[in-house]
């Protein structure tokens, strides 16, 4: 019982001398006790740091939604362009049988046909393009066109510098970009570094943001995802934008064509 009451004494000792600033003090374990507690406040730092970066996002996202209002340009007559009686000529010898149709303002025309019928064909005449045909296209004065075209391969430069050309402002080429699924940045790289999907993606969202009186889209969504062709239906319908296109997506093309003028081959 004396011993046992010694030791307690001592041990108290120990404790009272400990807080008085006396007697010995574990330096590795109080600098152990630092560090956890640092590291401690470094997470409840970083987690704020990420509730502010979450808040942002979401106020972005919200100015994003309201920047992604578009309008097109409204061209000063009912009548943008007028086909008659147009035959696409290949080597001398008509593809399609004698097509007639206008394009008014407010219609999404789509172009439906076999393959090798000429749709592209007729689309390039409409542009001014040195395409061979027979028959008449009438086409507006100073119409402006944006056109994204079938085969992407081949466009090369920066990103940037195409974005510039076009007019179109970068933050609401940005957004348009994010809305169909790319979140990476892309004004700094070359188009040639770019998937095909990407480049088409890039091309699509220029589009959109073209300020023009008509649009034309030559199979716009090869080498487009599934949730991205939602996003540019989407857009298409918020945007109602006068154009002609084609596409072999049925779904979409439904979903996008106030009309649909049937290409029949010639033979």
């Amino acid at each position: 019982m004396k011993r046992s009451s010694v030791q307690s004494a001592d041990w108290a000792s120990k404790c009272e001398a400990q807080k008085k600033g006396n007697g010995p003090v574990d330096r590795g374990y109080i600098g152990h006790k630092a560090a956890k507690m640092m590291k401690h406040s470094k997470i409840i730092e970083e987690r704020q740091q990420k509730l502010i970066e979450d808040k942002t996002s979401l106020l972005k996202n919200i100015q994003t939604a309201e920047k992604l209002k578009l309008s097109a340009v409204t061209y000063r007559s009912d009548r943008l362009a007028e086909f008659s009686q147009v035959q696409i000529i290949y080597d001398g010898v008509a593809v399609n049988r004698a097509v007639s149709f206008s394009i008014n303002r407010g219609q999404r025309i789509a172009l439906s046909g076999g393959n090798g019928c000429g749709k592209s064909s007729l689309i390039k005449a409409l542009m001014g393009q040195n395409i061979l045909y027979s028959g008449r296209i009438m086409v507006s004065g100073d119409l402006k066109i944006s056109f994204v075209p079938q085969d992407v391969s081949e466009i090369c430069g920066g990103v940037r510098s195409l974005i510039k050309e076009s007019g179109v402002e970068e933050s609401l080429f940005m957004a348009v970009l994010n809305k169909m699924g790319v979140e990476e940045n892309p004004l700094r790289k070359d188009m040639r570094e770019l998937s095909e999907g990407q480049k088409k993606k890039i091309m699509i969202a220029k589009s959109i943001c073209e300020r023009a009186h008509l649009y034309i889209w030559d199979e716009p969504l090869n080498y487009i995802d599934i949730d991205c062709r939602i996003q540019i239906e989407k857009l298409l319908k918020e945007f109602c934008p006068t154009m002609i296109f084609i596409e072999h997506d049925r779904a979409f093309r439904n979903g996008i064509a106030t009309d649909v003028v049937e290409i029949a081959r010639s033979r």
